[in-house]
């Protein structure tokens, strides 16, 4: 297929994919078409403008500090696209010595808490199933460049203003990444994991499903590894890209086109390996694992966070309290995979199907085993086998299968921000953390399904998002 991460419609997993027209005659110039896409879709999509030097952010209530209770009114000062003070009430740009002629924004009808985190997405992928590996075939890297540029511009109109991007190929997230960070087109803000490292014949080898005089043409990034050097070897290669994480296949996945189950498929020294490597390099690790055996080996070996993590057992709850890592459910993957079998029976076909149907049925159970055994729990949708967009719907699936909208909410801020390494920037709206806020009506602490309608959205001190009527902007 194309070389685009192509995420599979079954475990909010992905898989990478290369077209034939990977082959020498067809290849294009990757980086020239990466940029040009980036430089036409930040002229179709306007780059948001300069913030003002500071506002006053007038909230009807405030979570700051989601696992604590909310605030009343509150006035927070926002400078340099920081947070600079909180107050309690409604107060004006005199009670600030530094507000000066500050910019006044009227959420005093509105519940205000934090940019919303999603640990697990694909933002160059909105498409699975046949449907996506087909368009994988036809489509190349400046299809998928203005598709993740697009998607982007969806996660951040949801509320949703830092992301971690699990898997990637030719750049496109990468570049996209910095364009964002440049203020060169919208976008949230992105920890990217480059190309998926799995074992040959792993979930994330790009040769599954395809006829053998392809594969030449189709494993060309370097992604799988046999062995511990090799292993290591990976882990290096997207170091050398500018990664910011590493994220590996220990199991099998739902979409993978192989009949090899969904247990361990890494061997203990090349999972131990690539940990190693990643934390040398100071990078987390990321692991795809559904099967009981593949989360404790990833778990043993010191990974960071477990995504799916669908069969784990006591011993894994025990492994993952012991070490401290995260689990990121990916619940909002049946939402996915159930639309697209409504608008197409056929979206999904032969052993993929049926473990389709299985994943969907036990998706959640693994929480409600979580939940009571304090595993620490990080906020993630797997988007692009679910809708870029419609992030926040795992809230709902989150709190059915045993959260409460408080525990929810601070997974998709406190403990996400914690496991991206980022809980000195933002997660919560604590003096010196950047200005990423969002207001809704309603209160989400009772309803959390009101995080599916975001009003307003503050991304570094910059208004990213206002609904009529939402916020009245004066000096």
């Amino acid at each position: 297929m194309t070389t685009r991460a192509r995420t599979h419609a079954a475990t909010g997993e992905h898989t990478t994919r290369h077209a034939a027209s990977r082959s020498s005659l067809l290849r294009p110039a990757l980086a020239g078409a990466v940029l040009l896409a980036l430089s036409a879709s930040a002229a179709v999509a306007q780059a948001p403008s300069a913030a003002p030097s500071c506002s006053l952010v007038q909230a009807g209530r405030l979570l700051d500090r989601p696992g604590h209770a909310p605030r009343g009114a509150s006035t927070l000062l926002v400078c340099g696209g920081r947070v600079e003070a909180v107050r309690d009430g409604f107060v004006d740009a005199s009670a600030f010595p530094n507000a000066g002629n500050a910019l006044v924004i009227d959420l005093r009808s509105r519940f205000v808490l934090p940019g919303l985190i999603d640990s697990h997405v694909h933002l160059t992928s909105d498409k699975a199933g046949v449907e996506g590996q087909l368009e994988g075939i036809s489509k190349g890297v400046a299809d998928h460049a203005y598709e993740a540029a697009v998607n982007a511009r969806k996660t951040l109109a949801a509320g949703f203003t830092t992301v971690r991007n699990l898997g990637d190929e030719d750049g496109v997230t990468l570049a996209l990444r910095d364009a964002v960070a440049a203020g060169k087109l919208p976008g949230p803000r992105i920890v990217d994991a480059g190309n998926a490292i799995s074992t040959t014949s792993g979930h994330m080898d790009p040769t599954l499903g395809f006829r053998d005089d392809l594969h030449a043409a189709l494993d060309v990034h370097g992604n799988t590894c046999d062995g511990a050097d090799d292993c290591r070897k990976a882990v290096r290669r997207q170091v050398a890209r500018g990664v910011d994480v590493i994220k590996i296949a220990t199991t099998g996945g739902v979409n993978s086109r192989i009949g090899a189950g969904l247990g361990q498929q890494m061997f203990d020294d090349e999972a131990r390996a690539i940990v190693e490597t990643a934390h040398l390099y100071k990078k987390k690790v990321a692991v795809h694992a559904h099967g009981a055996d593949g989360i404790a080996l990833a778990l043993r070996a010191g990974a960071d966070s477990i995504e799916h993590g669908t069969l784990m057992d006591d011993a894994d709850l025990k492994l993952l309290r012991q070490t401290g890592a995260y689990y990121v459910p990916t619940l909002s993957t049946v939402n996915g995979y159930r639309e697209r079998l409504a608008k197409n029976p056929d979206a999904y076909t032969g052993e993929v199907r049926e473990k389709i149907e299985w994943r969907i049925g036990i998706t959640g159970k693994a929480l409600e085993r979580a939940v009571p055994a304090g595993v620490k729990i990080a906020f993630g949708t797997d988007a692009g086998v679910s809708l870029h967009g419609r992030n926040a719907d795992e809230f709902e699936l989150m709190v059915a299968h045993g959260m409460t909208p408080a525990t929810a909410i601070a997974a998709a801020t406190v403990n996400a921000a914690d496991l991206l390494g980022l809980a000195d920037q933002v997660g919560s709206l604590d003096v010196g953390k950047r200005a990423d806020l969002i207001a809704v009506n309603g209160d989400p602490l009772s309803d959390v399904t009101v995080l599916k309608q975001v009003q307003f959205v503050m991304k570094d001190g910059r208004v990213e998002k206002d609904v009529r009527g939402a916020a009245v902007v004066s000096r």
